[in-house]
């Protein structure tokens, strides 16, 4: 029936204010090394929040957070939601040219950082290489950049500070002249349409884009489905294997407080840790998302599905095979597919409940409530009809404003009529399921073909010795360019280029075939977040001399 569910959208800030009210002694967040429970984290981002005030930042500022998954990384996230200002997760693997851009393109006004946890990497390094006037700061109150003109301090909220940082101490004790009344002023004062958030993401122009999204866009959907798609039991315990300051690994987080769940996660992802810490803290919903994230987990010398037996559901995207392979693992386990991008804060379509395991298996479901699409032809924008490969359109609430100091790439992206051109492929079944055909810049010509990788990669992965596959163009100067293929193997399978070559030969189309298999080590992707990125992987290829 109709009129049963209503939505319930407030401030990102406010998810963490009510469960910590209703929960507080709850765990909230969950790391090998340590638990927070929801009234420690809530202290823990007030802190943050009087030591932004403290500064002299003033609300709607944007403020720069560098960190792996950490106290920290969270407590800055909800302290700059808390301060009513601007929060700008900046990817941990980007590198000092990536990171000054950001800085100045973002006009941050502060960027909270850490360095108790150098393991991985140095932040202060990448800092000091991205902003060179940084290293004759000195001991200056105050920054003042030419790289980055709005950029006013650079907190470390852990870690010995160098020159031209504020340490913790001093944070703090800017932090102890602002109130913690005055900080739930600031709270009050946000708007469910202010931008809540910008997050920078990768993709066919230069420089990374800053994709603005709204406290509405962030909390309205993730909150939603984890009370009636991801729910299990009064208490869910949901893992995520990505870093939080990915979309793809935020948004699920955000549902998780939203609801008083725990979240569980850890600084970077890895397969034996992840399992112990699964099954210790009784996981009943996991975000393995890709096949980089899921594969290491089933392939794991200590994975076994009781383990996991706590586990209901899950949400992935991967091909046919490996779907089916952990539907099979886990049969108590709803595995849902979905669609989704930074630019649509998340996820924009999901599996429903009355699916098959197949449906499942082989597209990614539905519009979610609230959220329209559209498959158009890319070349002239006319609709396609059901089953044929076109680009889809999103329009809804989790659509972001646009991108940041950037009107012509928001024209480009967002029409007139408030649809979001994705650029990615997808066909949609006459009752509404999406497919993925891949990106847009991701479908090969060969001789005049299209070509889509994601079809090819598919069917290389059911050959039993696969783990992951990638497909890339190679120039061609007959057919304009031929498929080409990355591979890893699984663990203690062995297959030769050829024989992968002769496993398509005669099963799929002879243009879609690769002409050259690469063998790859599991360490040797180049890597996004969470992708394999292909743009590095076309240029791997040209120095082999195969591009």
């Amino acid at each position: 029936m109709a009129f049963e569910e209503w939505s319930e959208v407030c401030p990102l800030a406010d998810l963490l204010v009510r469960s910590a009210a209703q929960h507080p002694g709850r765990k909230a967040l969950v790391l090998p090394e340590f638990a927070l429970t929801y009234a420690e984290l809530r202290d823990a981002a007030v802190a943050v929040a009087r030591g932004i005030v403290g500064l002299g930042i003033a609300e709607r500022s944007h403020v720069g957070i560098l960190a792996n998954n950490s106290r920290e990384l969270v407590a800055a996230i909800f302290g700059a939601a808390l301060a009513n200002c601007v929060a700008v997760p900046l990817n941990a693997r980007h590198k000092s040219a990536e990171l000054g851009f950001i800085a100045q393109n973002a006009d941050l006004s502060l960027i909270l950082t850490t360095a108790a946890d150098t393991r991985f990497i140095d932040f202060r390094e990448s800092l000091i290489g991205a902003l060179p006037s940084l290293a004759q700061a000195g001991s200056a109150a105050t920054l003042d950049l030419p790289e980055a003109p709005l950029l006013r301090h650079i907190v470390l909220l852990e870690g010995d500070a160098p020159a031209g940082f504020i340490g913790r101490a001093a944070f703090d004790a800017a932090a102890a002249r602002v109130s913690a009344e005055a900080i739930d002023a600031a709270r009050q004062r946000t708007r469910v349409r202010d931008t809540a958030i910008i997050i920078y993401t990768s993709g066919t122009t230069a420089n990374p884009k800053g994709c603005m999204l709204t406290h509405e866009a962030l909390t309205r959907g993730p909150v939603e489905r984890a009370d009636r798609r991801f729910r299990s039991s009064a208490h869910d315990v949901t893992w995520g294997g990505g870093p939080l300051f990915h979309i793809g690994s935020f948004a699920p987080f955000l549902g998780v407080i939203g609801t008083g769940g725990t979240y569980l996660t850890d600084v970077v992802f890895d397969a034996g840790r992840a399992l112990d810490l699964m099954e210790q803290e009784g996981v009943t919903a996991a975000w393995p998302w890709f096949p980089a994230i899921l594969q290491p987990l089933i392939d794991h010398p200590t994975f076994r599905p009781e383990r996991l037996a706590s586990l209901r559901k899950a949400l992935l995207i991967a091909p046919q095979t490996l779907v089916e392979r952990v539907q099979a693992l886990f049969p108590q386990v709803e595995f849902m597919q979905a669609c989704g991008m930074t630019e649509t804060a998340g996820i924009f379509a999901l599996c429903g409940p009355d699916e098959t395991q197949e449906q499942r298996a082989t597209s990614q479901g539905k519009a979610v409530p609230g959220v329209e699409v559209r498959i158009v032809d890319p070349d002239s924008g006319a609709p396609m009809p059901h089953d044929k490969v076109g680009e889809i359109l999103v329009r809804g609430y989790c659509v972001m404003s646009g991108y940041y100091r950037s009107p012509e790439k928001t024209a480009e992206a967002i029409d007139a009529d408030g649809w979001l051109h994705t650029g990615d492929l997808y066909a949609q079944s006459a009752d509404g399921r999406l497919t993925f055909n891949g990106r847009a810049k991701d479908m090969l010509k060969v001789g005049g073909e299209n070509v889509a990788a994601v079809e090819v990669e598919a069917f290389l992965c059911r050959h039993e010795a696969v783990k992951i596959a990638e497909v890339v163009g190679r120039p061609d100067a007959r057919l304009d360019e031929v498929p080409v293929a990355f591979v890893e193997l699984r663990p203690g399978r062995d297959a030769t280029p050829q024989e992968l070559i002769d496993f398509c030969t005669g099963k799929i189309a002879s243009y879609k075939v690769p002409r050259a298999v690469y063998i790859i080590a599991e360490e040797d992707w180049p890597m996004s977040a969470t992708k394999v990125n292909k743009p590095a992987l076309r240029d791997r290829l040209a120095r082999m001399g195969g591009g």
